[in-house]
């Protein structure tokens, strides 16, 4: 009985250690080489279509680190500033590379004032942006919704004015014409556009110096 203990105990380490060292010959060809990255949009558009990941908040989370999402306004006021349209401008740089979706433009005031003035204040700000969106030459189409949360929705909790709560919030709202089907293959078109696009942009050339060995050494 203690032979056969000893001889199970010593399998379970030497399973335990070869699972440790051993080469996994289930992951990508070149994984080796490149820490693992290889092949990774191919798993990752996989993982979408089969629902795993949602495509809309993918790349909403997408626009938000490709772009600032918010601006922010003047008190009582739904006039776009400088630095207002400069960002603007970027957002809509951004939707125009993907014309299969659609965004939606939340409006956002302080804390000053009635909830029925803000609201109303929060949905002017909302068409303002919209508004510079289409002099962009953005369809009004693909600009599902224009909310305002008025002064329901604070990033900072005071009382008084602060411009920080002052804005608009520009998010991906899903996919323009959307029918039937999880994705109505929109996602796999954007991911197909993009892939192309970047094989055919040019790589810079990796150089090897070879060292001449001289035959006297």
């Amino acid at each position: 009985m203690l032979k056969t203990s000893t001889a199970l105990i010593a399998l379970l380490v030497t399973t335990a250690l070869a699972s440790c060292t051993a080469p996994s010959f289930d992951q990508t060809l070149g994984a080796e080489v490149d820490a693992g990255g290889f092949g990774s949009v191919t798993r990752n558009n996989s993982a979408i279509m089969s629902g795993e990941i949602d495509a809309t908040q993918q790349l909403n989370t997408r626009f938000r680190a490709e772009v600032p999402s918010t601006v922010t306004f003047a008190f009582n006021s739904a006039v776009l500033t400088p630095e207002a349209q400069r960002i603007l401008a970027r957002q809509a740089d951004w939707i125009r590379q993907f014309p299969e979706l659609r965004f939606s433009v939340y409006g956002h005031t302080d804390l000053v004032g009635s909830n029925g003035y803000n609201q109303a204040l929060g949905k002017r700000r909302a068409q303002a942006v919209v508004a510079f969106f289409a002099s962009q030459g953005i369809s009004r189409n693909r600009l599902e919704a224009l909310v305002s949360y008025g002064k329901t929705r604070p990033v900072v909790a005071t009382s008084g004015p602060e411009e920080a709560n002052r804005r608009t919030v520009t998010e991906v709202a899903g996919f323009h014409k959307r029918q039937s089907g999880p994705l109505n293959g929109k996602y796999a078109e954007v991911v197909f556009r993009e892939y192309i696009e970047g094989a055919t942009r040019p790589h810079p050339t990796n150089t090897t110096i070879i060292n001449e060995v001289n035959p006297a050494d």
